[in-house]
Parts: C-alpha cells; structure tokens; sequence
C-alpha cells in the first residue's frame, strides 16, 4: 500500500486517515479466533475487573496496571449485577483484551509483525516505530459502553512526539453498533486532559490541562467503516463512541505508536518494565 500525495494532505490537516479493505479477511477471521480462545481460557471467576470510561478512569487498579506486560481480560460495567454475578455468558460479557497482546499472543504477535503493518508505519514518516500497547475490543451487543471524548496522548503522553493510532475493524463499524465519532482537524486543538499515575500506590487522577470544549455534533463525524478497514489517527485527535443498544457487536484491534526515542513519561500507566521493545 502507497501512500499517494492525497492520503498524506488528509492525515496532516485532518488528523485520520481511513483505509478501506486494508486488511484481508483470512487475517481479520485469525485475529477473532485468537480473541475467542484468550476469553475461553479467561477465568472470570479470579477477575472481576471492569473497564469503563465513564468514571473518570478512578477504576483502575493493580489488575489493569499490571495489564501493561499481560494480556488480561476486563469485563463489560452492564454484564455484572449488583453482587457481581454474571448477567450475560462470558463471551458476550467482555469489554476488551489488553495491552501486550502483541508481545504475548503468537497471532497478535506475527499480525503486529507483519510487512504490511511495518510499511505503513513508515509510510507514515516514522523512522524505528515502536509499538507500545494493543487492545482488542468486543463493544457487545446491548451492553457496550460508550467511551468518552478524550484524547489518547492524555493516557500515552510522549510529549510533543508523534502518538499514532491504528484501529482495525473487525466487524462492520455503524452508527448502531457505536462506530468510532472523529473531528476533522481536532488533532490541531490542545491536549485538554492528562492521566498520571502513581505507581507506588497505583492511584491514577485525571488532571484538566485545558478547558477547550469537546467536539460538538456538527463538528465531529461518524467513521462508519466495513470489515478489514484501518483508520489510522493522532494521537491528539478528540474521538468518541457511543453505547452499543444494537443486537451486533463491534469488535476492533487497536495499537498506538511512537518513534523509538520519542520521550516517555514515568507518570503514565503503561510502562514496559521487562518486555523488550516492540519495533515495527
């Protein structure tokens, strides 16, 4: 895949870049049946731990923490009742699958490995692009939550380095199901929030830097996107998805990227303590 003069404008001035069939069904189908077999193998009964967006990130703890050099499975806040008791079968009681997949699970590993993914990279302007987390996320039917307007270089902050996502879809992406929400050009406006943490207690707060408003409903558009897309996004750029009340999941892989030598503050979450570097 080549990036022609166009792809490139769009991404500098609009801040995403939307890949159409990027991603061969053969891979896509091997990424999901992997998926499967880490949820089978999950033992919900020792991990109870929810991922939610909406409360602030207060919820996270050793678990999640920990998550940054394992693959560890968080749960869906609408799967549990009031005693904690499952109200949905475990694979649809999912939230997502994080953060080391790729150093971890063979898959994920020869997926994030694979020339088409190093290509693109430094089709991208990136020297020695190192992969710092992935994420695979189930958004299930009914009971996927939305996630919040926010900026991923306020959870991965590499200063004024280049954070790039790349967010494959697995399935149709539609407004039903909760499609990704983008604003055009929003990768210009400031970083509005920070999350730091302390690794000592594994407290984390959500500190405002700016008060720019988020994205109105004319200023953000739906990325509704078929099965084998990437779009790929700044780091800065303001993205949101709203709850999936459809009867269809929505299930995507996403990775974030930096340059090898880009800074890496010892108040974020992720931290890659004995993992080796991920280089694309």
């Amino acid at each position: 895949m080549i990036f022609d003069p166009t792809m490139q404008k769009q991404m500098q001035e609009q801040g995403y870049l939307i890949l159409k069939n990027a991603v061969p069904d053969f891979q896509v189908e091997a990424l999901i049946e992997a998926a499967d077999s880490i949820v089978a193998d999950f033992d919900i009964g020792a991990n109870r731990s929810i991922f939610t967006t909406t409360d602030g990130d207060l919820g996270r703890d050793k678990y999640f923490m920990e998550s940054a050099e394992a693959v560890h499975c968080f749960l869906e806040e609408d799967a549990l009742d009031s005693a904690g008791e499952l109200l949905k079968p475990r694979h649809q009681a999912i939230n997502k699958i994080g953060h080391a997949l790729h150093d971890i699970t063979p898959v994920f590993t020869e997926f994030c490995r694979s020339d088409f993914i190093s290509i693109l990279f430094r089709q991208l302007g990136y020297i020695a692009p190192k992969l710092w987390q992935t994420m695979y996320i189930f958004k299930q039917p009914e009971i996927g939550g939305e996630v919040r307007w926010h900026q991923d270089s306020s959870y991965l902050n590499c200063g004024a380095a280049r954070l790039t996502g790349f967010w494959l879809a697995l399935e149709d992406a539609t407004l039903d199901n909760g499609c990704l929400w983008l604003s055009p050009g929003g990768h210009h406006s400031p970083l509005r929030e920070i999350y730091q943490v302390d690794h000592d207690s594994n407290e984390g707060a959500l500190i405002t830097l700016d008060d720019t408003p988020w994205p109105s409903e004319g200023e953000a558009v739906p990325a509704e996107v078929s099965r084998g897309t990437v779009i790929l996004f700044d780091g800065f750029m303001p993205h949101y998805s709203s709850p999936n009340q459809s009867s269809r999941s929505r299930q995507a892989l996403t990775l974030h990227v930096t340059e090898a030598d880009a800074p890496w503050s010892a108040d974020n979450w992720l931290q890659r303590r004995t993992l080796p570097d991920f280089l694309l």
